[in-house]
């Protein structure tokens, strides 16, 4: 099974972005897969973003994550 993990785009310099998951949480991943900009959401697995996705998607996708992260705390 895969996990991607929707994040957005903060700044890009070649290949490389950084990323915010939400809450803080910022990274830097490999955007050679797709042709994103700063400001739009990308699916993130193992370091690479591997599609472009909407807005409304990534909030609902995190939105989801988070649900299942504090059930998983209870």
């Amino acid at each position: 099974m895969c996990l991607a993990i929707p994040a957005k785009i903060m700044n890009i310099d070649g290949t490389k972005a950084n990323v915010d998951f939400g809450q803080g949480v910022l990274r830097e991943v490999n955007v050679s897969l797709v042709e994103a900009k700063v400001g739009e959401y990308v699916l993130v697995h193992a370091g690479y973003a591997i599609t472009v996705i909407s807005e409304e998607d990534a909030k609902e996708t995190l939105s989801l994550w988070n649900s299942v992260l504090e059930a998983g705390q209870q």
